[in-house]
């Protein structure tokens, strides 16, 4: 009676420790496949890459449904007949920024604070210049962008 019980654990065991493998082997798999990438996490050179390479958005389209810029709508009296140029990643301590350049200057596209840093004014264009600050515990952080051609860059503060 006993040998009958230690196999009828043993076998439950060893039944359960293969269920259990392979559900964690299904888990990672799918997450794989969802995410994109291995644990679905990204480096800060894939995050500046994907953001500077054009979307497939439409010409005219305003910021992204995932932008997460605090200011208003997308630009008045946007309609696509006259190209966009290249997207742009910038990046302080305190936050970072995406913008790009038109016909009619530079425009920030989305911006996003670091963690404990909270956006204290954003310009977002079109205009010659745009900035955003980022405030938080270690003091505060701008970005102020230009254009040079159809290239965003950062712009040395004139104040």
């Amino acid at each position: 009676m006993r040998r009958r019980s230690f196999l009828a654990v043993a076998g439950w065991l060893a039944t359960a420790a293969v269920a259990t493998l392979i559900g964690v082997a299904a888990i990672e798999w799918v997450g794989e496949s969802i995410a994109g990438t291995p644990g679905g996490v990204l480096s800060q050179e894939e995050i500046e890459r994907a953001l500077a390479s054009p979307g497939p958005t439409a010409p005219g389209a305003g910021p992204s449904p995932t932008a997460t810029g605090t200011g208003g709508p997308a630009s008045p009296g946007a309609t696509g007949a006259a190209p966009a140029g290249a997207r742009r990643a910038f990046a302080t301590t305190g936050g970072s920024a995406v913008a790009e350049c038109g016909p009619d200057g530079v425009r920030l596209v989305s911006w996003t604070p670091a963690p404990g840093y909270r956006v204290a004014e954003a310009e977002r264009g079109p205009d010659d210049d745009v900035e955003v600050a980022f405030a938080g515990p270690s003091g505060e952080f701008e970005l102020r962008l230009r254009c040079v051609g159809l290239e965003p860059v950062a712009a040395e503060d004139d104040d």
